[in-house]
């Protein structure tokens, strides 16, 4: 029935398939484990919604203030200082530059028109404010 005599000189035409699954879910299970690893950091701001608004382009000031009073610019928490050096430098390159600013709702008025102050004091000419649509 299943037998075959050692005589014939038929080639093997069977691909064993159990160790080519192992390699793909060991490869996945990888990738699985270091993906969080490539994710981008994001901040948690709890920004304030409003009915009307509009899309922004990209911007390479991105700046977000957090319910503490924190300034992080482009990923990295820094001071107004910092903001100020960085919007010298972007409209050095683009005098087009765009600012969009993202505040937490719980921040003062003051704070934000500060940051305001500091990015249109260095010559940004263009912001947008980030809201939640409602």
């Amino acid at each position: 029935m299943g037998f075959h005599s050692g005589q014939d000189n038929e080639s093997i035409a069977d691909i064993n398939v159990v160790p080519l699954v192992d390699i793909i879910l060991v490869v996945l299970i990888i990738f699985m484990v270091t993906a969080p690893m490539f994710m981008k950091p994001t901040i948690n701001v709890n920004l304030p919604k409003a009915a009307s608004g509009e899309q922004t382009a990209p911007s390479k000031l991105n700046i977000a203030l957090t319910a503490d009073g924190k300034i992080n610019l482009n990923g990295t928490f820094v001071n107004e200082e910092e903001v100020r050096a960085k919007a010298i430098e972007e409209v050095a390159k683009n005098a087009e530059v765009q600012a969009i600013i993202s505040a937490d709702k719980d921040v003062p008025h003051g704070k934000v028109v500060g940051v305001l102050d500091v990015v249109k004091g260095s010559g940004v000419k263009k912001f947008a404010i980030s809201i939640d649509k409602k």
